[in-house]
């Protein structure tokens, strides 16, 4: 499980106490510096590192990062609110130690995440981290609920040879081929190992559709140590892949056509150790509470996607009859569907039961995404919605008086239209406060600004090699 408490200047009293013969084991292992990591509004992952001799002084008293990061664009151009985007100012870098690793796919290092706070000792609003355990803490104490998550991750294997910022697939053959699993089977054992090694038990790693993409799909956690889960996972990938001369792209459009990378979101509601999503009397197993999570969820998909599919190039992935879930529909097993309900094996359903939300991309901030969701079902669940009409088969099908009739409706087919939608949700701003509500507004249309005017090839040019 992941630290619940927030860190305070001098430390948690349980770290302080760990520190140093953590950081003796860690020095015997070769360790010798550590990854201080977060991820900005943007979903570029950002870090520092110190050397594991540091790490004490890093439990007690944090590593200074500027505030301006929360305003950073995906290429580092600076936006600003009327809180965010200063020069002035400095955070510190609290380490979690709970879900410190050493990398097993980079020698001589170890990772953890970090929760950002400010001088004075209190909680940094911009820090996604720290909203996430707010929102999962807050659903335990007034609902009694925790939740189970995983974030699926796709990336595709490009030539670490080719031409700065061009994209050459490392493998081509069919989708789900076996060729692309035997021309990298050396890469990918290694990557196996490197996460076994890590405690990251994965449940699935196979080619995916797209030429040179691959997938692999990781157990679930508590919301928070999932999302961790999800950034350690893309580090070590990367980190495996440049050992065998190959470069990886988890960007949502490698290229304008085809299919792109998604990061779909599994998660599952639980109330003293029984699933909520199974054994109910509502559809497919669901209890009333689950149904009206999933309602909740479903009805503020539109605005979710100003979080879950935050770049530019995410909409060259969300489009209809890709999988990628580009309606506000919902089914069981539907792969076309923005809510798909997974009812699992029989047999295995008190476990597996959950809800995937498939409008996800890993250009998102993983923390973000989660918070929003968690928040969009609990209000659901608060006002005892229902869920709408199921939809079988892919939605594009429908004409616009069908569609309109059983209430299907696009989700929104740029980012511009997707902030327009998360500027209108009270729910989705409330959950992450105003300070950081209004920073992914900024970010969000700073994004769009910046490749206003360009083509869908430029776009996908652009974010190719930025997550």
């Amino acid at each position: 499980m992941t630290t619940l408490a927030d860190p305070v200047p001098g430390g948690r009293p349980g770290d302080l106490r760990r520190v140093a013969p953590l950081t003796a084991g860690l020095a015997a292992q070769g360790v010798r510096g550590i990854v201080l990591a977060y991820v900005d509004t943007a979903g570029v992952g950002r870090v520092k590192t110190i050397p594991t001799a540091r790490l004490e002084a890093a439990v007690s008293w944090g590593v200074g990062m500027s505030p301006v990061f929360d305003t950073f664009l995906a290429h580092d151009t600076i936006v600003t609110t009327d809180v965010l985007g200063s020069p002035d100012g400095d955070l510190r870098l609290y380490p979690d130690l709970d879900q410190l690793v050493v990398l097993a796919g980079q020698p001589g290092w170890a990772w953890a995440p970090v929760d950002r706070i400010t001088q004075e000792g209190e909680r940094h609003p911009g820090c996604a981290r720290t909203v996430l355990r707010r929102i999962v803490t807050d659903a335990a104490a007034r609902h009694g609920l925790t939740f189970k998550a995983a974030i699926e991750v796709e990336w595709a294997f490009g030539l670490g040879s080719a031409p700065a910022g061009e994209f050459v697939p490392a493998v081509r053959g069919p989708a789900y081929g076996a060729i692309r699993q035997v021309e990298l089977s050396d890469c990918a054992a290694d990557l196996l190992a490197a996460l076994a090694a890590q405690d990251v038990d994965v449940d699935q790693l196979h080619p995916e559709y797209a030429a040179g993409q691959f997938e692999v799909s990781v157990g679930a956690l508590d919301p928070v140590a999932a999302a961790d889960r999800s950034v350690l996972v893309r580090q070590t990938i990367r980190a495996v892949a440049a050992r065998h001369g190959l470069r990886v792209s988890f960007a949502p459009a490698v290229s304008a056509d085809g299919v792109g990378n998604g990061g779909h979101l599994h998660l599952s509601c639980w109330r003293d150790g029984v699933n909520l999503h199974a054994g109910g009397e509502r559809r497919y197993g669901m209890t009333p509470e689950a149904e009206s999570f999933a309602a909740g969820v479903l009805a503020r998909m539109p605005a979710l996607t100003a979080v879950t599919a935050p770049s530019p190039a995410s909409y060259l992935r969300l489009r209809p009859s890709r999988w990628a879930g580009a309606f506000t529909t919902w089914g069981r097993e539907t792969r076309e569907a923005a809510l798909r309900v997974i009812t699992g094996t029989a047999g295995r359903r008190e476990q597996d039961a959950n809800l995937e939300v498939k409008p996800v991309d890993l250009a998102a901030n993983p923390y973000l995404a989660l918070g929003c969701v968690i928040a969009a079902g609990l209000d659901g669940m608060t006002a005892g919605r229902s869920l709408p009409e199921e939809i079988t088969g892919d939605p594009a099908r429908y004409g616009p008086d069908e569609a309109a009739a059983l209430g299907v409706r696009r989700l929104p087919v740029s980012l511009p239209g997707a902030v327009e939608e998360f500027r209108a949700d009270r729910v989705l701003r409330a959950a992450l406060g105003p300070v950081l509500a209004d920073a992914v507004t900024a970010v969000r249309l700073g994004e769009a600004a910046a490749v206003d005017g360009l083509d869908d090839d430029r776009v996908a040019a652009a974010y190719r090699w930025t997550y």
